[in-house]
């Protein structure tokens, strides 16, 4: 029996086009019944307060650059969104004097423009420019990592590509999308190939950093969490690192303060 098509966008292919009793017993998931998910090699995480959970989120950064030497370099990739842990990072950077020259950083993805092109980093929506100004320019100079240590996804994938060899990946972190993305790896239109089936599991993990056309939902999303409303202003394509390099990462960590989403 074929998919039923997306209650929200019909062109593609989203959680909308799986089974009603799937998402309606997804939906009905307690708290109680998220921690029952938990099982080896699959840790379920819980915290009283928000100020508890952006700390924690935090410390996986400082975890992972404590790791960090010259003979063997280590870091970490992280999302915008959230973005509430980034000046705890840097503020546990400087109390703590944690020496980051060995340190690297990943950003997980940047939107791209009409002519095809990263934008630039004073864009007003730009994932670079608030991971500079929430984090790294707070970082006192003479502990902060080297600019060469600090890899931003581009249009030409190549150079971030490459960044990831020779260099351990502690933890991938993420934040989880409204369309149920991890970075912007969004679901597809149904077309070509996918015109009747998404691509499969193993279709999906040979997935590397690439160039996307995001789905309906994330555009809407980001208006609404960071683009004031307005849709016009969310570019309809990103750049974002894929499952490929995820399961380079020694750990996924994916967050959810429960503050922007249901």
């Amino acid at each position: 029996m074929p998919r039923k098509l997306s209650r929200i966008a019909p062109d593609w292919w989203d959680y909308t086009t799986l089974e009603d009793d799937l998402i309606q017993d997804a939906a009905a998931l307690t708290p109680e019944d998220l921690a029952q998910l938990a099982r080896p090699g699959f840790e379920v995480r819980f915290f009283d307060t928000l100020e508890d959970f952006y700390l924690a989120e935090a410390l996986e950064y400082v975890e992972a650059w404590k790791q960090a030497t010259p003979d063997n370099p280590a870091g970490i990739c992280g999302p915008i969104g959230p973005t509430e842990q980034l000046p705890l990072v840097a503020r546990l950077v400087n109390e703590l004097e944690l020496p980051l020259g060995a340190a690297h950083f990943w950003g997980m993805d940047e939107w791209v423009g009409e002519d095809g092109r990263e934008v630039a980093a004073e864009h007003p929506l730009s994932f670079e420019r608030a991971d500079r100004e929430l984090c790294f320019d707070r970082i006192r100079p003479d502990l902060a990592p080297p600019e060469e240590n600090l890899h931003f996804p581009k249009a030409d994938v190549s150079p971030f590509r490459k960044s990831w060899e020779g260099v351990r990946c502690v933890v991938m972190q993420g934040g989880q999308g409204e369309v149920k993305h991890w970075a912007f790896n969004d679901p597809v239109r149904r077309e070509g190939a996918c015109a009747d089936a998404p691509p499969t599991p193993e279709q999906y993990r040979r997935f590397a950093t690439r160039v996307v056309e995001l789905h309906p939902i994330t555009l809407s999303q980001n208006a609404r969490t960071s683009g004031g409303g307005n849709v016009a202003m969310v570019p309809q394509r990103a750049v974002t690192v894929g499952p490929e390099e995820t399961w380079r990462a020694e750990r996924v960590s994916i967050w959810q303060a429960g503050a922007h989403d249901n």
